[in-house]
């Protein structure tokens, strides 16, 4: 069984890098007009009574976009941490629906997501690091297990948090009249994040114990085997020393 350890170490750093690219795609929309970067974005609202405000409205990772066709587009300058907080975001309160005036809830969700997904990132990098310690031996398998475990926490809090603000934003300004909707190609690339991490947490945890039970079967025969063998040195003493005494 110690074979198919580099297996599940393989299959767990395939898993892991695919998850990891997913990120990019979810971290870097909003900076770029690359595909499919500019196809991810959280939430989209129609915003034509709001006064200088995009119209549509995206909210991507670094920022607010416009939209053209299904593309992100005249995005504007780089915001780090960039919440989804409307009348902060626009700078006015007219025509925004009065669930988002006088709350931070939204603010505070959204900032906190955007920390995790890239606390997520990083521990991915470290089990990247360590996952090629995976291929060959059982300590580097449990080490990447645990990196891979941290960053499916990290991955899997900013999913639910980016979930949650913009579901719940969404359905209010519906309720205000205003076409809105989520972005599927940044919601796929989230949760397909969660679901390879926690998949290579898995791998990554088999590859670890692997072989262990072999082992120790080894060792207990080997064991057995040298204890057998002081035994039959013992009987071979007794009998030596019976014929030595016969003969006397």
């Amino acid at each position: 069984m110690g074979a198919a350890r580099p297996l599940f170490g393989f299959l767990g750093l395939a898993l892991l890098a695919a998850g990891v690219v997913l990120q990019f795609f979810v971290i870097l929309s909003g900076t770029s007009t690359g595909t499919p970067t500019d196809l991810s974005y959280f939430l989209q609202v129609s915003t034509d009574g709001v006064s200088g405000a995009r119209n549509p409205s995206r909210w991507t990772y670094w920022g607010i976009c416009g939209a053209d066709g299904s593309r992100n587009v005249d995005c504007g300058a780089l915001v780090p941490a960039h919440p989804f907080d409307p009348p902060r975001n626009f700078g006015t309160d007219s025509g925004l629906p009065e669930g988002f005036i006088g709350t931070r809830k939204f603010f505070l969700l959204s900032r906190f997501a955007w920390v995790f997904y890239l606390m997520a990132l990083v521990f991915a990098a470290f089990a990247l690091l360590t996952g090629v310690l995976a291929l060959c031996t059982r300590l580097g398998a449990y080490i990447s297990g645990f990196n891979a475990m941290v960053a499916l926490f990290f991955q899997t809090l900013a999913a639910a948090l980016m979930t949650a603000w913009s579901v719940e934003g969404r359905n209010i300004f519906r309720a205000n009249n205003q076409e809105a909707s989520l972005g599927r190609y940044a919601y796929g690339f989230t949760w397909g994040a969660v679901a390879a991490f926690m998949l290579s947490t898995v791998l990554f945890c088999i590859g670890g114990s692997v072989g262990g039970r072999d082992s120790s079967s080894h060792s207990s025969r080997f064991g057995r085997k040298r204890s057998t063998r002081s035994r039959g040195s013992f009987i071979d003493s007794e009998s030596q020393r019976r014929v030595k005494a016969d003969y006397a």
